[in-house]
């Protein structure tokens, strides 16, 4: 009689990769010659959040399209990264990114849904913490749901952990 075999479905972030993206988006900005006297800036704001500051409202929103493709370029999924409106705050102008990791209870009640209808029969998903077990006897119906689970428009970033 066959084993089962499971993965993990998690939703984290490499740090150390947002951390290179930051410093890659503050060196483009620093260089290129629109935003050449502006003072924009791109910087770590606490453990979870980039700020992006700028004297007008368009440079900051450049400014985070510059962040933004350095992120995919480093892999970084960008449901992961949630920028607000940018906003006034005396002569700046301001932009917070949060950084979302973890798997909520709803979005993991979600996944668990879709592979239930829509999955192969025999696949259980079961709610640990902020990732999500899947488990089956075949390795190739956990292979059809990752694909079901990538298929799927989630609004976060997913990746799969611990497969054995």
């Amino acid at each position: 009689m066959a084993s089962e075999s499971s993965f993990d479905v998690v939703s984290k972030v490499d740090h150390q990769e947002v951390d290179n993206a930051i410093n890659q988006a503050a060196r483009e900005v620093r260089q290129r010659f629109d935003f050449k006297g502006t003072d924009t800036t791109v910087a770590w704001a606490g453990d979870a959040g980039i700020e992006i500051v700028s004297q007008t409202e368009e440079k900051v929103k450049a400014a985070l399209d510059v962040l933004q493709s350095k992120l995919v370029r480093r892999g970084v999924s960008l449901k992961a990264v949630e920028a607000g409106d940018p906003r006034v705050s005396g002569k700046t102008w301001h932009i917070s990114c949060a950084i979302h990791e973890g798997i909520t209870t709803e979005n993991a009640k979600k996944v668990s849904k879709l592979v239930r209808d829509e999955g192969p029969k025999g696949v259980k998903a079961q709610v640990q913490g902020d990732e999500l077990r899947i488990s089956s006897r075949s390795r190739d119906d956990l292979q059809a749901v990752q694909k079901l689970i990538l298929g799927a428009d989630l609004d976060f970033a997913v990746q799969f952990v611990n497969y054995r």
